[in-house]
């Protein structure tokens, strides 16, 4: 028996069709994913913002109003700021007629609950941030894919049409780390931001708690 032909399935003239697509696309794709990752970081920075607090003079006031076992006024102090330190004790305060127990678990049912509100937006921002970068490498390749075939199908460029195609098909992976690394700072201190509210909140929490016993 004669051996089957394998002409009739090229895998790679089937992967070089996708050259065909050209590498333009890797960037408009890039670009909307910066427009993306813009968006993210304007609204965590007016969300965090809105969500400050100066963390010492809270504890100042809220220490002054429970040395003094003015819960009223402890409550009034609290609903004055949506901070996540605030608004914890606030639940605490609600919860009190319970028991103390009941005001701990309150508490810390209420941090829990607002984590992903505190994380909103960051998952997407360290995607951006590590996977950004192949993203152009892979317009890179492409590119370079194209650069070659060009060479191929015209020889007598020499090696000024291999050069262009390149030189153009690394923008792409510029556009990448573009892309990349303010949204990988971004997460990072996003990160700590997070960090530092939600330590703020367990420990005025437990201020109040110590008072309470």
């Amino acid at each position: 028996m004669e051996p089957q032909s394998h002409q009739g399935f090229d895998i790679v003239q089937q992967m070089l069709g996708i050259t065909a697509l050209g590498t333009e696309w890797v960037l408009w794709l890039l670009i909307v994913l910066s427009v993306v990752s813009v968006a993210i970081i304007i609204e965590r920075i007016m969300f965090f913002r809105k969500m400050s607090i100066d963390l010492a003079a809270f504890t100042e006031k809220i220490t002054k109003s429970l040395e003094s076992n003015d819960w009223d006024e402890l409550k009034k102090t609290c609903e004055q700021s949506p901070a996540l330190a605030c608004q914890t004790v606030l639940r605490g305060i609600e919860a009190r007629g319970r028991g103390t127990h009941a005001m701990e678990e309150t508490m810390n049912g209420y941090m829990i609950g607002q984590k992903p509100r505190l994380d909103h937006g960051l998952m997407v921002l360290g995607t951006l941030g590590n996977n950004a970068p192949f993203i152009g490498l892979f317009g890179t390749v492409l590119g370079i894919i194209i650069a070659f075939r060009d060479l191929a199908l015209n020889p007598q460029g020499g090696a000024a049409v291999v050069m262009r195609g390149i030189s153009e098909a690394l923008i792409a992976t510029a556009v990448g780390l573009i892309v990349a690394i303010p949204a990988v700072i971004a997460y990072n201190y996003f990160l700590r931001v997070v960090k530092r509210h939600v330590s703020a909140a367990e420990a005025v929490s437990r201020l109040v708690l110590s008072h309470r016993q």
